[in-house]
């Protein structure tokens, strides 16, 4: 069975596709989702409270191009998100200074999403198998049917959480019509540790601040010890640069050791860390927990090596744990004013499934509204 005449076809029912949905006109949009509901990402993110935009907004905390990332997030920035997001009777929270998130959780904004989009045609549980093209006539086949429109935006998202149903259409949905993919990769997630950091795994529970440095990049924030490796807000952050390689972890950031020169404490009470995690790094350093006046300059030079303690991750927690993916369809060939293809008319990426990969703090889900908006404003042009 074809339904003709559809205006315009979403695929996906995440943050981005229900922005959109929710900007453009009753009954011109059909959103095509493989779950039984909408926005089930959104339902897990920012510990269940969706952490949804930052109050410090700037393309320097993307892993993207960032004059083309530059548009969308100027066009559509924080603030008229946050105004909009009023207007739906929504009022995110500040919290950690600049994080903004659902007061109570993050069905409060799935439920405005669901409620916005009501005005739209929504097929659930119905998994998009191609997109294709003929007489300037798109062609979305799916397990079910096929819809032909003139319209298709793939707001499909990456490939973390594949048991929310995340899968690689949007990808191949791109190849088939021309695109570039950048090589994709679990980010915003833990790594797991090499047999010399096993003693790592022994840790888990401990957690203490660190400035973790890759190239020229610096995450600052919470390292946590697990059982699998290490995790935290800073590791997290950290997985957006790497691929593989070292990594260095200053385990005392802002820790002067001139203001313990000379001290008759024993160096487990005299280091900024947890206890625990300061006797670990002295039995792998094979130092005695001892004054820190009785050490000789070489056990010295090796218990600094804590404020550049340098080591390759094994790998990470994969997309089962990651939060968001890197990489995707190359931006290159994407037009950030209107998000429609360089190289196929009518056709649109939104969201995550582009090469464009926010830090932690409510980044990637502006990005996701910023580009639906962007999409969004020129497919009602088009229409008018």
């Amino acid at each position: 069975m074809s339904l003709m005449n559809q205006e315009v076809i979403i695929i996906g029912g995440g943050a981005s596709a229900l922005m959109l949905a929710s900007l453009l006109p009753e009954q011109t949009v059909t959103i095509i989702e493989s779950n039984t509901k909408l926005g089930a990402k959104i339902l897990v993110s920012g510990g269940g409270k969706c952490n949804i935009t930052n109050a410090n907004m700037d393309t320097k905390y993307y892993l993207a191009d960032e004059d083309f990332v530059s548009f969308p997030l100027k066009q559509f920035d924080q603030n008229a998100l946050l105004q909009w997001l009023q207007r739906q009777r929504l009022e995110p929270v500040l919290r950690k200074e600049c994080q903004y998130f659902c007061e109570d959780s993050a069905k409060e904004l799935v439920d405005l999403f669901c409620q916005a989009s009501k005005k739209q045609r929504i097929s659930l549980n119905e998994k998009v198998l191609s997109v294709s093209k003929r007489d300037e006539v798109f062609y979305v086949k799916t397990e079910k049917k096929t819809y032909s429109t003139t319209s298709v935006v793939v707001a499909s998202g990456g490939l973390s959480f594949p048991k929310l149903g995340a899968s690689s259409i949007g990808y191949e949905i791109a190849q088939d019509f021309g695109h570039s993919i950048v090589k994709t990769a679990p980010a915003l997630v833990g790594f797991t540790v090499q047999k010399e950091q096993f003693f790592f795994k022994a840790l888990s529970g401990a957690s203490t601040k660190v400035n973790i440095s890759i190239a020229e990049e610096h995450c600052c924030g919470d390292l946590l010890f697990t059982h699998k490796g290490i995790s935290g807000p800073a590791v997290l952050d950290a997985s957006l640069y790497w691929d593989k390689g070292k990594i260095e972890i200053d385990f005392l950031p802002d820790f002067s050791w001139q203001s313990i020169k000379g001290s008759k404490k024993q160096i487990s009470t005299l280091l900024p860390m947890p206890r625990r995690v300061t006797k670990a790094f002295l039995i792998e350093l094979c130092l005695e927990d001892k004054a820190y006046h009785r050490l000789t300059q070489k056990e010295i030079a090796k218990l600094q090596s804590l404020s550049h303690y340098s080591f390759a991750p094994a790998g990470t927690f994969g997309y089962g744990k990651a939060e968001v993916t890197k990489g995707g369809v190359a931006t290159s060939e994407i037009d950030n004013r209107t998000m429609m293809s360089k190289k196929e008319m009518g056709l649109y990426f939104i969201g995550e499934v582009l090469d464009v990969t926010g830090r932690l703090g409510g980044y990637n889900f502006q990005w996701a509204f910023s580009s639906a908006y962007s999409c969004g404003k020129s497919i009602k042009g088009k229409k008018r």
